[in-house]
């Protein structure tokens, strides 16, 4: 079983109302193989909502209390960001899931980029809150652009 981030599936999550559509994942979710989950919404967060991003550091550092995650606005939005993280966590251990794709840059799921916190478009190497989480939980985190190198989501995929 995997955990993927639902805006993957075609479900209209994202910050602007959208999503993206990717076959082989969403075909995962058909067939019973993978939970989708939106970390943002279940943290309580609107669709559509402003942009936010981690001022401060990375995901693991928000986890440890010394970067916040902010919108564009100015506004505080860390507390939803980390129930989102756990809503996440508690759905991959239900369900026993061991491996999460979830979508690369996201302050929530990036898990080898995000933006820097300026919201100027910059990126740098770091990890979103929920890709953190489940990190350090010991659940591997792939992203819609490296999930193929993992040999265990091959042979969940071709079971």
């Amino acid at each position: 079983m995997l955990i993927i981030s639902a805006c993957l599936v075609g479900e209209k999550c994202r910050y602007l109302g959208d999503g993206f559509d990717y076959p082989a994942l969403r075909k995962l979710v058909e067939a019973g193989k993978a939970v989708p989950v939106c970390p943002e919404v279940l943290g309580g967060l609107p669709v559509p909502r402003d942009p936010n991003e981690i001022v401060g550091g990375n995901g693991f550092d928000v986890l440890d209390g010394r970067a916040k995650v902010i919108t564009n606005r100015g506004v505080d939005k860390t507390a939803a960001f980390m129930r989102g993280a756990v809503e996440v966590l508690d759905a991959a251990r239900k369900s026993g899931a061991r491996i999460a794709i979830l979508k690369e840059r996201s302050p929530s799921c990036g898990s080898t980029m995000i933006y820097d916190g300026t919201f100027t478009g910059r990126k740098i190497c770091g990890y979103g809150c929920t890709a953190a989480l489940l990190t350090r939980e010991g659940i591997q985190v792939y992203s819609e652009e490296n999930y193929k190198k993992c040999k265990e989501i091959e042979n969940i995929c071709s079971d």
